[in-house]
């Protein structure tokens, strides 16, 4: 796809970028589909599993129009813009809305911990819902519960017992379900697959299990 004149955007909008990459989406709706992602640098919140505190520092500042023609190389028809927590820095807005412009299929993932309401509409935004055991659940926004819709995806991170029947509660509380589409996964050396697995089937829940399918192929590497 071709930086048209419009997509370029101004000539100051600079983002600072930990990464661009080609791999397979590993999670969401779209998961298995070959993916650009653009990772940006910083991130207020310091969950507990965190695994990409690499990205809370350094990066390289650079325009929107070079971030545009990067991604444009890989020749992809989807495009992530991830962190860090990406709506920490101001430009995040016209990136994402200049990627809508050039017609990719743009998700956008964010911490639920700021303001989702200006992201352009045209972007599937998959918001996280932070737990009690990810040690940030003070700092998520649930004003943005209101914004999200049929084209969004609500992500919680269930790492024991007690943060399942949290999470249960806030499904129902909430009606999350009846809003977007509802993803639990389990924590990564804290809570073993099948045993979520066998809550979600015990409760009969309206959400979808996943599993992170680029750590099942390549772990922990960077740019993966």
């Amino acid at each position: 796809m071709a930086v048209s004149g419009n997509a370029q955007g101004s000539s100051d909008t600079r983002l600072r970028i930990s990464e661009i990459f080609f791999s397979l989406q590993g999670e969401s709706r779209t998961v298995g589909l070959p993916t650009v992602f653009v990772r940006l640098t910083g991130c207020p919140l310091r969950c507990g599993y965190c695994d990409t505190s690499y990205a809370f520092q350094g990066g390289e500042w650079m325009s929107l129009e070079t971030i545009l023609q990067s991604v444009a190389t890989y020749k992809a028809k989807h495009v992530c813009v991830t962190g860090g927590e990406p709506l920490a820095q101001r430009d995040c807005l016209p990136l994402l809305q200049a990627l809508c412009d050039m017609g990719y299929e743009v998700s956008l993932e964010t911490s639920g911990a700021l303001d989702i309401a200006k992201v352009d509409p045209r972007v599937s935004r998959v918001m996280d819902l932070k737990t009690p055991a990810s040690g940030e659940q003070t700092k998520n926004r649930l004003e943005n519960i209101e914004f999200l819709g049929v084209g969004d995806q609500l992500k919680l991170v269930i790492c024991d017992r007690a943060d399942y029947e949290w999470a249960v509660d806030m499904v129902g509380k909430y009606q999350l379900a009846e809003r977007c589409e509802v993803l639990f996964s389990p924590c990564v050396g804290q809570l073993e697959a099948r045993q979520l697995a066998d809550w979600i089937l015990q409760d009969n829940l309206p959400v979808r299990f996943q599993l992170q399918l680029h750590k099942l192929i390549w772990g922990d590497e960077p740019g993966r």
